[in-house]
């Protein structure tokens, strides 16, 4: 005798449904619990089995690389963003999802030591660039700042992020570190 809650097996037919719910799943626990969070909790959030979990995605990366896609989208979008307050936008949105989504930086960390061609630090520099130089060139922002000085502030702002304890603390003592750079005299030669 079966249960009326038990899991139907639909087969293929809702292959592309299984994807969505996993793919948003995985969003929601990796942003609730860390990168390293179990991927039977992905399956069991997405109300599927870890075979289905594994039957799309062979690797806990594979998964974090669908999703976070949406994130690389959005950069890109504001990359090409010809407002003037597009690099400040663009900057905004990595603090922002460093801080909501910092599994997102986890990824990102894990790629480039797994994968060796690994090109999201490199896919990061040419976002951040077009819009950083439109932002210099009108004088929004400081002429010596560059592409380098904005990535190592994102790493900046992980590190703060990683080391709290409450994401409200989080949020705090970002926009406390990041006030407090501009505050701080440059370190003697």
């Amino acid at each position: 005798m079966t249960s009326g809650a038990s899991r139907v097996n639909r087969g293929p037919a809702a292959a592309a449904s299984n994807r969505r719910a996993l793919v948003a799943a995985a969003r929601r626990v990796f942003a609730d619990r860390g990168y390293r969070a179990p991927l039977s909790s992905v399956a069991r959030e997405a109300g599927v089995g870890q075979g289905v979990l594994y039957r799309h995605f062979p690797d806990r990366l594979s998964l974090a690389f669908a999703a976070f896609d949406e994130h690389w989208a959005e950069y890109a979008a504001l990359s090409q963003d010809p407002a003037p307050d597009a690099f400040e936008r663009l900057w905004a949105l990595l603090v922002r999802q460093t801080i909501d989504e910092a599994a997102f930086v986890e990824m990102v960390v894990e790629a480039r030591r797994s994968i060796p061609d690994y090109d999201g630090s490199e896919r990061m520099r040419g976002y951040l660039a077009a819009p950083l130089a439109r932002a210099v060139a009108q004088g929004r922002v400081d002429p010596l700042l560059s592409v380098e000085d904005v990535m190592l502030a994102q790493r900046m702002v992980y590190g703060v992020v990683a080391t709290s304890l409450h994401p409200q603390e989080a949020r705090e003592s970002v926009a406390r570190a990041l006030a407090t750079l501009s505050r701080l005299p440059p370190l003697p030669a």
